[in-house]
């Protein structure tokens, strides 16, 4: 049964760093592309990170949206079964649930929730000062 649980939510002040896990089980990482996801209350979920399994045509492949690119870096603990999300430089903009969702397609240059066919609970950022 593939299952993902996210931790590593909390509060931190603007300009602070975070860093999310994504511990897997029931599936490799070798075989299926994590993606990070959030939503703010009263918006959509939107995508954050993504990255393609180890093995394929876009092994490794990561990509980001807009508004973390630069700030944010997705990697991956192939033998920890485990994806890292690091914020830095975090802003009251970057609150909101983070969700990890797997797929055994890429990851994809247009982040998408459509997709992502599994998704953990979520862990709480906070942002404020």
């Amino acid at each position: 049964q593939l299952q993902v649980v996210e931790s590593g939510g909390g509060l931190v002040q603007p300009g602070g760093s975070l860093r999310l896990s994504c511990a897997t089980s029931g599936f490799t990482l070798d075989d299926y592309s994590i993606g990070w996801f959030r939503q703010a209350p009263g918006k959509e979920r939107e995508g954050v990170a993504c990255i393609s399994s180890t093995r394929g045509r876009d092994a490794g492949f990561s990509n980001y949206g807009v508004s973390v690119k630069g700030r944010f870096t997705i990697s991956g603990d192939n033998a920890g079964n485990t994806v890292y999300l690091q914020m830095n430089s975090l802003k009251p903009d970057d609150a909101g649930v983070y969700y990890c969702a797997v797929t055994n397609g890429p990851c994809s240059v247009v982040l998408t929730t459509l997709e992502y066919d599994f998704w953990g609970r979520g862990t709480q950022v906070t942002v404020s000062s």
